[in-house]
């Protein structure tokens, strides 16, 4: 099985994926993002834009995450956004044609929850240290760009299943979603500070300086 994690940039959807990962024995994490940025190191700096709009990204993810539902037992845990839908139908739709059972979610909040996120993203609160969080938010401009774009799409039927995470602390978006596909996840032991200790950590493994 593939659970496809959707939504917003700043939407939770690394944490989530990675939550899952820890409490669901067998299953990885197989991150989209990692082709893309390949595929920028390759590319002159002044030819860089949004590596979606490659092809050779889109196949690429197609390829690696079949080789990976056909190769691995547990289940494959992908968080990435996408909401050009014709992109969507390169790579999950394509997936599924392939006969995978692919799991969609798409994670929303409403815009001011998620601006708050990505201020807290961990670099945002580092930075805010020396530039404000003016500053901290402006490392996070592509996303901030994309945010309304991303809200409008991820609400369509074609990205269902929607899941609203205003209220939702990451612990138990993940349980969400693993009940939904009819998954089974151990409980989750931790308490406040070293679950934020653990999105910290996570955070600081995902961060990007170029």
């Amino acid at each position: 099985m593939l659970l496809w994690i959707n939504g917003p940039f700043g939407g939770g959807k690394t944490q989530t994926a990675h939550e899952i990962r820890r409490r669901l024995p067998g299953s990885v994490v197989c991150d989209p993002e990692h082709v893309g940025f390949g595929l920028h190191r390759m590319t002159p700096p002044r030819l860089r834009g949004d590596f979606q709009d490659l092809p050779a990204w889109r196949q690429g993810v197609y390829e690696v995450l079949d080789l990976a539902l056909g190769g691995h037992d547990g289940t494959v845990i992908a968080p990435m956004t996408v909401v050009e839908p014709a992109y969507f139908e390169e790579t999950v739709g394509r997936l599924r044609e392939r006969g995978h059972d692919v799991r969609h979610f798409a994670l929303l909040a409403d815009r001011e929850t998620v601006l708050r996120r990505l201020r807290e993203r961990v670099f945002g609160r580092a930075a805010q240290l020396v530039i404000g969080k003016g500053g901290a938010l402006r490392r996070e401009s592509f996303a901030v760009s994309r945010l309304d774009l991303c809200l409008e799409r991820l609400r369509e039927k074609e990205f269902a299943e929607q899941v609203w995470t205003d209220r939702l602390t990451i612990p138990r978006t993940a349980d969400h979603i693993a009940a939904s596909a009819g998954l089974t996840l151990t409980p989750n032991t931790d308490g406040a500070l070293r679950g934020r200790l653990r999105r910290t950590w996570t955070g600081i493994g995902h961060i990007r300086l170029g």
